[in-house]
């Protein structure tokens, strides 16, 4: 019996050693964003208030560095850092529902004077929006997120070429559906029509593509990063990763060896309170859009909002009022009629008196539908 209590001793310590160091490792992948909290500390004063109690809005950020293991093969490094792709998201109160809303890099913005790597600060102008991770880093892009918007920025996670890829793979690929055969020289991508799985490798390119897909546009590029996403959540709550500890640990490693947050996100206990309040979200309650915009009116390569509609959106993301998305919402460019759509998919108004007028209703879609139908 003492030799059996023994083992039995000795095995519980195992298990607990074993575990400790796995937590430790995990907590020690994150990279806190300490310089952003400081900058972000010295304009306190001038940011939105956060006006729904416990609704969060975090600003996730993609970013096409190549610096770091794993990103060199994507290009040359040349010492700077742009967001190749901005997603807000918010978090309803209660956690019954997620809105991530992608945000044009080429959308024209006022960016504020933001602190540079080299210590010096630059001037306030009137740029396009990936100037500001390229010129102040997060810091910098989270105070023109709230400047644009008004809305309160809770959080913030950058995630680099390599960790998109090691968390496609952690989850044993992604599926999508292609309408048509996919051959893309300078990506280095080739896939057949209909519904593919895709590896980490395959799934960058296929979010990064442009000339090759669609219309080429940065807009359709957001929109299939949009379903990539969306068949991604369907993946992860599918399979139940969330709950089972032998398929999470290699997607929470894979997910916090790329990642830097804000200091409140940075360790394990963090992300778990924030993932804790997601996995209970169903699928048709994560739902997708692009901001409102339309082409720049002094350069059509360019992006500016349309205006009431993004207005209207930026409310309801402050206010955690129900944001409503349809894939049938079709984009145009003329002036919307009465009952018609706006010029990026948003439903106008009725012109006739009505004591409750309904509620906008952006292009988008949800994590729940099927692309192939």
């Amino acid at each position: 019996m003492r030799y059996g209590a023994a083992a039995a001793t000795l095995l519980v310590a195992g298990v607990g050693l074993a575990g400790w160091a796995l937590y430790a490792k995990l907590d020690g992948n994150i990279t806190a964003d300490e310089a952003a909290a400081a900058e972000l500390e010295r304009y306190a004063k001038e940011r939105p208030a956060s006006l729904v109690k416990d609704a969060q809005n975090i600003l996730l950020i993609g970013s096409d560095s190549r610096a770091g293991d794993g990103n060199a093969a994507y290009g040359r490094d040349s010492g700077t850092e742009r967001s190749d792709t901005v997603i807000l998201l918010h978090l309803a109160a209660g956690r019954h529902s997620a809105t991530a809303v992608s945000l044009p890099r080429d959308l024209m913005v006022d960016v504020p004077a933001c602190l540079k790597p080299d210590g010096t600060r630059t001037e306030p102008m009137f740029a396009m929006f990936n100037y500001a991770f390229e010129t102040g880093g997060s810091a910098c892009t989270i105070r023109t997120v709230e400047k644009l918007t008004g809305v309160r920025i809770d959080h913030h996670m950058v995630v680099d070429f390599s960790g998109f890829k090691e968390m496609v793979d952690a989850v044993d690929g992604v599926q999508v559906c292609l309408t048509a055969p996919v051959v893309d020289k300078a990506a280095k991508l080739r896939l057949p029509a209909g519904r593919v799985t895709l590896d980490g490798e395959q799934a960058l390119a296929y979010v990064r593509a442009r000339k090759s897909l669609g219309n080429g546009s940065d807009t359709d590029r957001m929109d299939r990063q949009q379903r990539f996403l969306g068949a991604l959540v369907n993946k992860v709550q599918s399979t139940d990763v969330l709950l089972n500890p032998a398929k999470l640990y290699p997607v929470l490693d894979a997910a916090t060896s790329s990642l830097t947050t804000d200091p409140d996100l940075a360790s394990l206990r963090g992300l778990y309170e924030l993932v804790r309040g997601l996995r209970d979200i169903s699928t048709e309650n994560v739902q997708f859009m692009t901001v409102p915009r339309e082409s720049y009116v002094y350069n059509a390569n360019r992006d500016q909002l349309v205006e009431p509609e993004a207005e209207k959106l930026f409310e309801r993301l402050r206010t955690d009022t129900p944001v409503v998305v349809s894939q049938e919402l079709p984009m145009k460019t003329s002036s919307p009629e009465p009952g018609d759509h706006g010029p990026y998919g948003v439903r106008a108004a009725s012109r006739e008196v009505s004591p409750t007028p309904p509620a906008p209703t952006f292009r988008g879609n949800t994590a729940a539908e099927d692309s192939c139908g």
